[in-house]
């Protein structure tokens, strides 16, 4: 080759490479602006010998990328049986990449069953803080479970003060139930104040994620044991369905680019594991974790295969829509799934999923109004459901269930059309942690109304909080744990009310 090409080209390679990031390069001493740990750490979906522990790199989280500079950086973990980390069980190497916004989710394997463990990351000069982790029982073990559950943290609306008392319990292991974020636009007249527009891009949806994850609150109950954590609507839009938005303005090719921003921007920031799609527009969150033989955990999502809610949405009297036996909540596949599921021979069955599943009539009298989103506005797919857990699994399953904003107790009956149909099932349904502000009290007279119509409501409240769940062979107790207020900080937490379900037994009774 001609010296002079040589020298030329080499003097331009070198300009481009300066401009340019190398996509193959990987540091492993990384010069850190601000604190790169600065949303913390997270564990999940355990089993008995492992789970997937979770952090990401983020020193300026508001900026493109988080504030890093575009270079593969290292980050090393530690799994200990000490929170000093004298007794190392388990450590590694993983690289935070620019494609995945520099998260990292490591999943261990070769651990202990029904073990507690604490596990910390470094990268550089930096370590993140301390996260306890536990593994499931193992197969055939019918250890008691302590569990908390809970969904709906709109920034705006309030502090997360009850994820920070749930950081206090003894539990287990924690499951959040959807809109882990919110997408709206910024309100300035709001308690906290949301970052930027309505979201619709991965980068927004990251910032959104940044904001949410900066909470210490959140952090501190993310430290404090597992999560399982499942999507609800507003990690995309308010109310889609499937590829249609809350108002029908985006087409499907926009909604399923939103729909791929968002889903791939709740995996980078959730310690999941799930599997590999094509396209981060088919994600699928739906899985099992089983806590032995006592429990067998169904992830569902209510969201991305239900047919278009009918009759205009909203809560509205029955239409002709309404009553087509063809659409679906679930999709047939998830569907089948979960039936195949029901009859295995754990102890208890328990669908964590987004919308109420008991029907409520708002409109007292012999007219009918109910929420075209919920199960209720699926009556086909409800029962069909409802029918096949009477023939499989009678009075060994819970439904949890979010979304609603407020607490209930509902029975579920094999089929809602025929009031004369036995219970199969119970729900226990979770408030917010702080959507729709500090609530207000019901009076007696309201929910002796609303049972009225409702026959199968036992009970119903409108604080903000969470339940905690302590499970045995033979019981399961849920506490209704509710705070007074979470538009200023400082709520103490107190339980509401105590309910009861007893293995093979038809209906929820009150505890104490």
């Amino acid at each position: 080759m001609d010296r002079r090409l040589f020298v030329s080209d080499l003097a331009r390679y070198a300009a481009l490479c300066a401009v340019v990031p190398n996509v193959w390069r990987v540091t492993s001493r990384p010069t850190f602006t601000e604190y790169p740990f600065a949303l913390g750490v997270a564990s999940g979906d355990p089993t008995p010998t492992g789970g997937v522990l979770w952090t990401r790199l983020a020193p300026r989280p508001f900026e493109p990328d988080g504030g890093m500079d575009g270079t593969r950086t290292t980050v090393d973990w530690e799994v200990a049986d000490d929170e000093q980390f004298s007794r190392i069980v388990k450590r590694g190497r993983a690289v935070a990449a620019p494609e995945l916004s520099f998260s990292v989710h490591v999943d261990v394997e070769g651990l202990a069953p029904d073990r507690w463990y604490f596990y910390r990351f470094t990268s550089g000069p930096a370590v993140s803080p301390v996260g306890r982790f536990r593994t499931t029982p193992a197969d055939g073990a019918t250890t008691p479970l302590a569990m908390a559950f809970a969904s709906c943290q709109h920034w705006e609306q309030g502090y997360f003060t009850a994820l920070d008392h749930l950081a206090k319990e003894e539990i287990d292991l924690a499951f959040h139930l959807g809109d882990y974020i919110y997408e709206y636009a910024g309100n300035r007249k709001a308690v906290r104040v949301h970052h930027g527009l309505e979201i619709r891009t991965i980068d927004d949806y990251r910032r959104r994620y940044a904001q949410y994850k900066s909470d210490p609150m959140l952090q501190r109950a993310h430290e404090r044991c597992p999560w399982m954590v499942t999507w609800d609507d507003h990690e995309v839009d308010n109310n889609y369905a499937g590829l249609v938005g809350e108002n029908r303005m985006e087409s499907e090719e926009q909604m399923r680019n939103r729909r791929a921003a968002a889903y791939q921007a709740w995996w980078e920031h959730q310690p999941v594991r799930v599997p590999r799609v094509q396209s981060w527009a088919d994600l699928t969150i739906t899985r099992r974790v089983s806590w032995g033989q006592l429990a067998n955990f169904w992830m569902l999502d209510t969201r991305q295969y239900r047919s278009d809610q009918a009759c205009g949405d909203g809560t509205q009297a029955p239409c002709d829509e309404w009553r087509d036996p063809s659409r679906t909540m679930l999709g047939s596949a998830q569907e089948q799934w979960l039936l195949n599921g029901l009859t295995t021979s754990a102890r208890w069955q328990v669908l964590a999923q987004q919308v109420m599943m008991a029907p409520y009539d708002a409109a007292p009298g012999p007219e009918i109004r109910t929420s075209m989103d919920q199960w209720g506005g699926y009556p086909a797919a409800r029962d069909r459901l409802l029918g096949e857990i009477a023939k499989r699994a009678p009075n060994r399953t819970v439904v949890l269930t979010g979304d609603i904003h407020t607490n209930w107790v509902n029975e579920l009956h094999s089929d809602f059309a025929r009031p004369d149909r036995p219970t199969v099932a119970a729900e226990f349904v979770a408030t917010s942690i702080s959507s729709g502000g500090d609530g207000a009290d019901v009076p007696p007279a309201r929910l002796s109304t609303m049972q009225g119509d409702n026959p199968h409501l036992k009970w119903f409240q409108n604080r903000r909080g969470y339940v905690r769940c302590r499970v045995d062979a033979n019981t399961w107790t849920a506490d209704y744990r509710s705070v007074p207020f979470v538009e200023k900080p400082g709520a103490d937490v107190a339980t509401a009310s105590s309910w009861r379900v007893e293995h093979g037994k038809a209906g929820i009774i009150k505890a104490g």
